[in-house]
Order: structure tokens, then sequence, then C-alpha cells
């Protein structure tokens, strides 16, 4: 917002794989969340930040939610610097290794998968229509990529991976019980949540 004169440009904390890889700049894999292109770009965000943490912070409690928010923007970051490395190496196109993005997109799609998680089958409105919400983060995927050319869909997609990855499977686990370590306080999920995160870790094992 201007309000804060920080030392650096945007374009400077932007992330790439080169970067992180190659580089090393690892100031970019964690500012890269928290800088914005544009005022727009940053209020759309917060605003969706705001809509997101309002429903997931009373139930997790604040210490969980802020920590949980930290580890998310590290796994969204990691997450954009392996899509960027598996693409190019899958393609050929290097253009994916050195594409650079900055903004909490990211880690809102993340939080838009743990929501979603937590209200079991809610219809969504996404573009004007009601969508079940195991395909409202998908169609949301789809319909910024269109309507916003210059969008990370790498990013995006990332983001929903990493949600994906808290929600169902035992990482989730894991990152629900250091962080009761590390609070002293429980997170505690809708019952649909713990269902659908254990038959899936019993069908896996």
């Amino acid at each position: 917002m201007g309000v804060i004169a920080v030392p650096w440009e945007a374009e400077d904390v932007c992330i790439s794989a080169l970067k992180v890889i190659k580089r090393r700049d690892w100031r970019s894999f964690i500012v890269s969340n928290f800088e914005h292109g544009s005022d727009m770009h940053l209020y759309y965000n917060m605003v969706s930040f705001i809509l997101k943490g309002h429903y997931l912070e009373p139930m997790y409690g604040t210490a969980n939610f802020v920590l949980l928010l930290g580890l998310l923007s590290a796994g969204c970051s990691a997450m954009y610097v392996s899509l960027g490395y598996v693409l190019t190496q899958i393609t050929g196109d290097y253009s994916y290794y050195t594409a650079c993005a900055i903004g909490f997109s990211a880690v809102l799609f993340a939080l838009k998968v743990i929501v979603v998680c937590e209200e079991h089958d809610r219809l969504h409105q996404v573009g004007g229509f009601r969508i079940p919400s195991k395909f409202a983060v998908w169609a949301e995927l789809i319909l910024i990529h269109l309507m916003v050319p210059n969008a990370s869909f790498i990013g995006h997609l990332g983001g929903i991976l990493v949600g994906c990855l808290y929600c169902y499977t035992f990482v989730g686990e894991f990152i629900d019980g250091k962080l009761y370590y590390l609070t002293g306080k429980p997170i505690i999920h809708e019952e649909q949540f713990y269902r659908r995160r254990s038959n899936l870790f019993s069908s896996r094992f």
C-alpha cells in the first residue's frame, strides 16, 4: 500500500524456478507471496483473504492459523518452483523455468481448498454458476486463467495442490500435530474433513 518503504521493487522479488534453484534467491522464495503487481491485485487478494480467514481463523485459533499461513506460503513457493522445473523437463519449454510470479494468490487457492474441505459439499458461486464445492476451485482456476491471462496459472495450480496435500494426505495430520505441539491448542476440523482424510489414508495403506 506504500505505507512502508521496502528496499526492493516488485520485479526484484518475483519467484521463479531459475532464481531459486540456480541463483539461490531465498528472498524471492519468501517475499514474492507478499508483494503485488498493482493496487487492484492487492485489494482483490485481501478481500478474498478476509473471507477465507473469517471462516478458518475462529475455527483453528489465531496462533494456529498464523503458523499455518506461514507453512502454506513456503509450501506454495516450493510447489511453484517444483512445477516450473518439472514442466521444463517434460516439455522442453524453458519459459516454465524462467516465469516469474508475485502475489498471495497461490496461498489463497490453498486456503480455498481447505475451506471447501471444511464446508463439505456446499454449493459455490463461480462466474454466476452454482457449482459443487469439490469442483469450485478447479472452475475458479480455469475462469481466472481465461479472464486474466497474465495471472500465473502454475502458481494457482500449485496452491491447489498444496491445499490438497494438507486436506487429503498424511501431510495435514503431521502439520496439525506440529502446530498443536507449538501452540498447545489443537486444530479442530469438521467431522467430514477427518473422515475423508482418514479414508484416503487407510485406502493407501
